[in-house]
């Protein structure tokens, strides 16, 4: 994708600050990426802590693939925050249709022009307990559905002992280690020309969380649940934070 010159210049100021901290933070091992396509492409990683957005932006931008995260609209109108965002062409996800057929226009045409979007399917951090995948949304199989594109998953797994998901302090000692691998693209190709209705979706997503889980375990060297968590068989809701049993509301959640 050609990134605008004040797109560029944004991206290398982000890149001066957030590169250093991140490589003081922890040591990295990026595996398999040159699996990425050379064009446009889906990248769709695991999300367990609030730092994953980083991980997963700093290997893409040291491949030279500018990161285009779908963000939660409210981050835009954060002071300081918000300018970066947009001069970065980072895509707005709100929760109305109409929001989100917009934000997924937008994806599309970064990724059209040989950009890089990054969409977790999961919509939030992780609510299993062993912060493995859970039920993924639909937004990534719609997107590449529509226009043909490939989606690459990604699993990372390391991050999280840095900074716990819904945590409020970094663990920095001892140094901790993150850990990337990119896999090959999902092969989707047993949906083309099938309707995009709610049961083609929802199998073109499992097949996604399945090759995000696969990758992950062999980064772990753990088996994964036979059974993917899902939040609503858990009375938890889809977004935002949730409070595990025998947790003070407030007190982040601690995980291994």
């Amino acid at each position: 994708m050609k990134e605008s010159a004040k797109s560029r210049a944004t991206f290398v100021f982000i890149a001066a600050i957030a590169r250093p901290l991140l490589n003081l933070m922890m040591s990295k091992t990026w595996e398999g990426t040159k699996k990425l396509p050379a064009g446009g492409f889906i990248a769709a990683p695991n999300h367990c802590t609030e730092i994953d957005p980083l991980v997963v932006g700093h290997m893409l931008y040291n491949q030279k693939r500018a990161p285009h995260f779908l963000a939660k609209a409210g981050l835009f109108k954060v002071p300081g925050l918000g300018p970066l965002l947009r001069a970065t062409k980072q895509v707005p996800v709100e929760r109305s249709t109409t929001g989100a057929n917009r934000s997924l226009q937008v994806a599309q045409e970064i990724v059209a022009e040989g950009g890089a979007i990054i969409i977790y399917p999961e919509g939030t951090l992780t609510r299993d307990p062993d912060l493995w995948p859970m039920k993924g949304h639909t937004g990534a199989a719609r997107l590449a559905l529509e226009g043909d594109i490939p989606v690459v998953p990604i699993a990372h797994w390391g991050a999280h002992e840095v900074f716990p998901r819904y945590g409020k302090t970094f663990h920095l000692f001892p140094r901790k280690r993150s850990r990337v691998v990119v896999g090959d693209p999902v092969d989707l190709s047993a949906f083309r020309g099938r309707p995009l209705d709610k049961a083609t979706l929802t199998e073109a997503t499992e097949l996604i969380m399945d090759a995000i889980t696969a990758l992950l375990a062999d980064l772990r060297g753990e088996q994964p649940p036979a059974q993917r968590w899902d939040p609503a068989k858990q009375q938890q809701a889809k977004h935002g934070r949730f409070v595990e049993r025998g947790q003070q509301p407030g007190t982040g959640t601690e995980a291994s």
